[in-house]
């Protein structure tokens, strides 16, 4: 390898890491530790969760049931994430399909649904889990944006920002044409 391609020069291409991550052990530590939080929170929520929540108040009943399902919701996400990231590693799917099917995953930020002084009267074992899953949120979106950061353009679907900028710029085209 010439110097000029190890100190960044001609020819030189950054190192893809997302993609190897997805197929190293450290991704199946990540898979298993939401998976493990998908079983957990669902053997709560299914169990002790229900009669704790009926011995809350009726303002922090209905933070918890908005909480239970938040909590819900997200985990289906990062689950789907998690699974579709799975069947990439496994050659069931490429990079190219993942980051199309990925538009179906709405993989987004998302904070607790109460205000925090109600969220620290919630019972503990849903704030440990729902904090658990927030946390699992902001490392898979680190890792989405790494990994199809990487998958050309001309491979990703549009996004609503996409197409907005390719009509601004046809319209500054024809409209130039137009004067």
């Amino acid at each position: 390898m010439a110097s000029a391609d190890i100190k960044g020069g001609h020819g030189a291409q950054p190192v893809a890491f997302g993609p190897r991550l997805i197929g190293s052990d450290s991704f199946h530590l990540l898979f298993r530790e939401g998976m493990d939080l998908v079983e957990a929170a669902a053997a709560y929520l299914d169990g002790p969760g229900r009669a704790e929540a009926k011995v809350l108040q009726r303002m922090d009943a209905l933070a918890y049931a908005a909480e239970s399902m938040r909590l819900t919701t997200r985990l289906m996400q990062l689950a789907s994430w998690l699974l579709m990231q799975r069947a990439v590693n496994d050659g069931e799917l490429n990079l190219a399909a993942a980051g199309s099917e990925r538009q179906k995953v709405k993989l987004s930020r998302q904070a607790p649904v109460a205000d925090a002084e109600t969220y620290a009267r919630l019972p503990d074992e849903l704030r440990r889990l729902s904090d658990a899953s927030l946390r699992l949120q902001e490392r898979l979106l680190h890792l989405d944006t790494a990994l199809y950061a990487a998958v050309p353009s001309a491979m990703r679907p549009l996004d609503s920002n996409d197409v907005h900028a390719q009509l601004s710029r046809l319209s500054v085209a024809f409209g130039a044409l137009l004067r």
